[in-house]
């Protein structure tokens, strides 16, 4: 077996990413960024919680100076978060421009300084149309970048990035996966606030219509 660094969000697509990769790595060496977003202290909590529950090794990196160079309603420094479902003309204000790649750059490093020859990440197809830094193309583009530019030959994977929000719900559950160990409010308020993009999102998958999404929301 192998060992393999991940980026863990604390969100419920990295959750289930840690869930479905242990057994699958010796070690999971799990790297948790803190970009200055507003919702950066319920998902850090949430990150180490599950990095500690999987038997993860946990590290959480600085990233605030990004909160300040780029424009983005997901950071503290940006205006308030949209309301309602995505849609590319409202939910683009999310965007933290070349997050996923400044990310997975630093994971790759690190992977190189372990002798880990994978990092994970739980993008997967909802993000697509979106967010231009978690498509297919730009994963394998990265990857081949990673492996040219280390001793090592660094791979990076997506390994639900064909999936929906839904099926990765499902894999969690079949995996025992506790829901209420993940945050994905970009709010960043004491509950998941139920009405932006990412908590409909959350309901949608979790089918909090039919009463199985344990998640607390205040709408």
């Amino acid at each position: 077996m192998e060992d393999a660094v991940m980026l863990l969000s604390g969100g419920m697509d990295s959750g289930v990413l840690l869930a479905w990769a242990r057994g699958r790595y010796r070690t999971i060496h799990a790297l948790t960024f803190d970009y200055g977003s507003k919702h950066a202290p319920r998902e850090i909590v949430m990150a180490q919680r599950l990095a500690q529950h999987y038997g993860a090794t946990f590290t959480v990196v600085e990233l605030r100076f990004m909160a300040e160079l780029f424009s983005s309603s997901l950071l503290s420094t940006g205006p308030e978060v949209p309301d309602g479902p995505y849609r590319k003309d409202s939910i683009a204000t999310t965007a933290v421009p070349f997050r996923n790649g400044i990310m997975l750059s630093i994971a790759v490093g690190y992977a190189e300084n372990l002798k880990a020859p994978l990092v994970l990440i739980a993008s997967h197809a909802g993000d697509h149309p979106i967010y231009p830094d978690c498509t297919p193309d730009f994963i394998d583009a990265l990857s081949r970048a990673a492996t040219l530019g280390t001793f090592g030959g660094i791979r990076v994977e997506a390994p639900f990035a064909s999936y929906d929000k839904k099926r990765i719900a499902s894999i969690g559950r079949e995996l025992g996966l506790d829901f209420t160990m993940t945050w994905s409010c970009y709010k960043g308020r004491e509950l998941h606030c139920g009405t932006c993009a990412t908590c409909l999102e959350r309901k949608e998958a979790l089918e909090h219509a039919s009463g199985k999404d344990p998640t607390r929301y205040l709408a």
